[in-house]
């Protein structure tokens, strides 16, 4: 088929016009004209986008895929759980530069037991747990134990220290990430055929690193109005980190009840108190 130029442009261009809008927000208002031009202009594209995949041959994003059983419902918890998770990271490494004087390279290093963390977990345990209990039960649980991390970050403070203000709650979060992140892609290629595993896999993929972004911008905006933009206050930036590190707790406690209410463990798990491994299920080739 014909590539779908247009609609990859439109809806580029809604999702980075919406970005800017919030953005953009704290410093120029809420209501001014240039946040309510940008959000009406992308709110705009969006539709623009949505009416061209429903008329082409050829859709960007066939949306009679998301009749597909739990893939809406995935996704959107995918788009939450990289809302949560990215923001975490960005905000970690301004506090530590910019409050506990962490050179870049040492800020960097620091972050590395959350990434170790998270690499034996996912070799060495989700797989297991996720063939003895099932997907959703082990997203939901991920994505508690994320919030119990994010929510321990808002503890940080203008004298901190590493050890104390950003290790425990950061390998918490990661711990949760770790049992959540593997379960979630399952869940959204689960129900999917054969011939629409790519587009499935495609489109989770996608919806995380949106949900990324807008969650960054929201969290940044969060930040800013609670004081992270007055440089050279320690305290005001650190109320800052710790509001944009609530908010993100409270993301992912969303995202638990979202996954928890909406995705049909039985069309994920049809057998989920056997051994199998995830390499017996056909949703991890993706």
């Amino acid at each position: 088929g014909k590539v779908d130029v247009f609609g990859g442009l439109t809806i580029t261009a809604s999702l980075s016009l919406g970005v800017l809008a919030i953005v953009r927000a704290p410093e120029i208002g809420w209501a001014s004209t240039g946040t309510l031009v940008s959000a009406a202009v992308a709110l705009g594209l969006l539709g623009l986008f949505l009416g061209i995949q429903v008329r082409r041959r050829d859709p960007l994003l066939p949306l009679s895929i998301f009749r597909t059983p739990n893939l809406a419902s995935a996704n959107v918890v995918m788009a939450l759980l990289g809302a949560a998770w990215v923001p975490m990271w960005f905000f970690l490494n301004l506090y530590l530069q910019q409050v506990l004087n962490f050179g870049p390279f040492a800020a960097g290093s620091s972050l590395l037991p959350m990434t170790v963390l998270m690499m034996i977990v996912m070799v060495v345990a989700t797989e297991r747990l996720v063939g003895r209990f099932g997907a959703k039960p082990m997203l939901v649980s991920g994505l508690v134990v994320m919030a119990l991390g994010l929510g321990t970050l808002t503890f940080v403070s203008a004298n901190g220290s590493f050890v104390g203000d950003v290790l425990v709650g950061s390998l918490i979060a990661a711990f949760g990430m770790s049992l959540a992140y593997i379960p979630a892609i399952m869940t959204a290629m689960s129900g999917a055929a054969a011939e629409d595993a790519g587009l499935a896999s495609g489109i989770v993929n996608s919806t995380y690193q949106v949900g990324s972004a807008l969650g960054l911008a929201v969290m940044t905006a969060v930040a800013s109005s609670a004081g992270a933009d007055q440089l050279g206050d320690m305290a005001a930036l650190t109320d800052g980190y710790a509001a944009a590190f609530g908010g993100a707790a409270l993301i992912a406690v969303i995202a638990a009840v979202v996954a928890f209410t909406t995705i049909d463990r039985r069309r994920v798990d049809p057998a989920p108190h056997d051994e199998l491994t995830l390499v017996d299920r056909p949703v991890t080739a993706a």
